[in-house]
């Protein structure tokens, strides 16, 4: 018998997700952000079943490499651009799209030898100052841009929303603004909102929006429960219940012996840890569910193993099925209990685990 840990992906659930963007969105085409294999939901896998998106957001070279041999034939953006001028052949080969954010990526372009058309997408920093011109420097780099022989004249707009997540900040405000008027004279089509953004500020739809977490399952929205947005998991960690065992009170469960029993008690092990992509840093409280009842981890996270308490589901067995996150627990309210945020427990499930896939509504 293999080990009972493993990924459930429900692809009805994604697509269910992908059709909540679209029900919000309805004026804007779709960029489904693929990148980090679909946020661990498999790079392929995904892209395969959302085949009504009008395009894919990838971070690397390597990503789009790995779409176009599995036949994905739909527009694919690199949303970091080329890393140096030497990726732009395999990027016009691979008829890719790029994030241009940078002077030295106009250099690249304006000094490829090569025939070519390619997309470009131009980014402003419009507040998050992370990627994106400033937006003093933007005309004059869009004139840059639209001289170059190696771009499609079609050039579009994009940025980058910082805190679109929280509803009362003033900061997604200000940033539309900044981009508005930096690249109000400008022709073109552009691209804002995030997940947080489709689902918080309708104003920043544009021409495209770019669902990445919402696609999955996940509220983009602090405070807010996925299924109050309509929203599906489609992820399911999972494993099975393998050991129950009577521990006195004051004896100690777990490394570093820190968590002491406060009265005498029935403790389980549970087959999945850190090596399967649960944080090690998700200790005592951090919740999971056995037979679909609610409980706690206790001490911390082995490698292999979690210890729960089972003084608050009595009546369980070895051999009882238990989920880490998903249809019974939000991987959100996981993550925030692990001082954590739920893109990095998605992208961190371990690829030694068993995926089983399923197409069930």
């Amino acid at each position: 018998m293999s080990r009972p840990a493993q990924v459930v992906i429900n692809l009805a659930a994604l697509r269910h997700n992908f059709s909540r963007v679209r029900a919000l969105a309805p004026a804007s085409k779709i960029i489904s952000v693929v990148k980090a294999d679909a946020y661990g939901h498999g790079l392929v896998r995904v892209a395969s079943t959302l085949i009504d998106t009008d395009a894919f957001g990838v971070a690397c070279l390597e990503e789009a490499m790995e779409l176009r041999d599995a036949g994905i034939r739909k527009p694919i953006i690199l949303l970091e651009g080329p890393y140096s001028g030497t990726e732009l052949q395999d990027i016009t080969r691979l008829d890719l799209d790029i994030v241009v954010h940078h002077p030295d990526q106009i250099q690249m372009l304006e000094q490829y030898p090569g025939k070519a058309a390619i997309r470009v997408w131009m980014k402003v920093d419009s507040g998050m100052h992370r990627l994106g011109f400033d937006p003093a420097t933007v005309v004059a780099s869009w004139q840059r841009l639209k001289k170059c022989s190696a771009v499609h004249p079609d050039i579009r707009l994009m940025t980058h929303l910082a805190n679109a997540s929280n509803p009362a900040s003033p900061m997604t405000l200000a940033q539309l603004d900044t981009f508005n008027k930096t690249c109000g004279a400008i022709q073109a089509q552009r691209t804002i909102a995030n997940s947080a953004g489709i689902v918080a500020w309708p104003q920043a739809h544009a021409d495209y929006v770019r669902p990445g977490l919402m696609l999955y399952g996940v509220s983009p929205i602090d405070n807010t429960e996925s299924s109050a947005l309509g929203l599906l998991p489609v992820m399911s960690l999972q494993s099975t219940l393998i050991s129950i065992r009577e521990v006195k009170k004051g004896e100690p469960v777990g490394y570093g012996a820190d968590w002491l029993c406060p009265q005498d008690m029935l403790v389980g092990i549970v087959a999945a840890g850190y090596g399967d992509g649960f944080p090690r840093h998700g200790r005592t409280d951090t919740p999971i569910t056995i037979n679909g009842r609610r409980t706690r981890i206790i001490g911390n996270p082995s490698m292999d193993m979690l210890t729960v308490d089972l003084s608050t589901v009595p009546g369980v067995k070895t051999g009882d099925p238990v989920e880490l996150w998903g249809n019974s627990l939000p991987v959100e309210e996981v993550a925030k209990a692990a001082g954590t945020i739920a893109y990095e427990l998605l992208c961190a499930v371990h690829k030694r685990l068993r995926f089983i896939v399923h197409d069930q509504s």
